[in-house]
């Protein structure tokens, strides 16, 4: 299993090259929505994906942001059983973000925020880039 990080922004382009500058890192997998902003972009460092950025809607700082935060906790599990057991447990009391979905990037994946507050991003092994 191994934990990243997540963030939620207005203006993803510029964020990934703000943070490419700030850790000296490389853009890695990544998918675009038609405007040309991030829906998915991953920061690699020292081979390692460590940060991955996600372009928010207009409405996302007075609809979204009361209700979710903007940083997430991402878990990649070995395999989507170990996906679907955690997020049974975390999902109990949970404000469901976006349930159990494939995306382009992940087999099976979803996101919430728990009981606590905490939110969570729950996937499976990225894909990589095709070469």
């Amino acid at each position: 299993m191994e934990i990243g990080i997540q963030i939620y922004v207005k203006g993803s382009v510029e964020a990934v090259e703000f943070y490419q500058r700030a850790f000296r890192a490389e853009l890695g997998y990544n998918v675009k929505h038609t405007d040309g902003t991030f829906l998915h972009a991953e920061l690699i460092k020292d081979d390692q994906s460590f940060l991955a950025i996600s372009e928010v809607g207009d409405n996302f700082i007075t609809e979204v942001l009361p209700k979710y935060p903007a940083m997430s906790f991402g878990i990649i599990f070995d395999d989507k059983e170990a996906v679907q057991s955690a997020y049974a447990v975390l999902s109990e009391g949970a404000a469901i973000c976006t349930p159990l979905r494939v995306l382009p990037w992940s087999d099976c994946c979803a996101d919430l925020v728990d009981r606590f507050g905490v939110y969570w991003y729950l996937t499976v092994p990225q894909h990589s880039p095709a070469e």
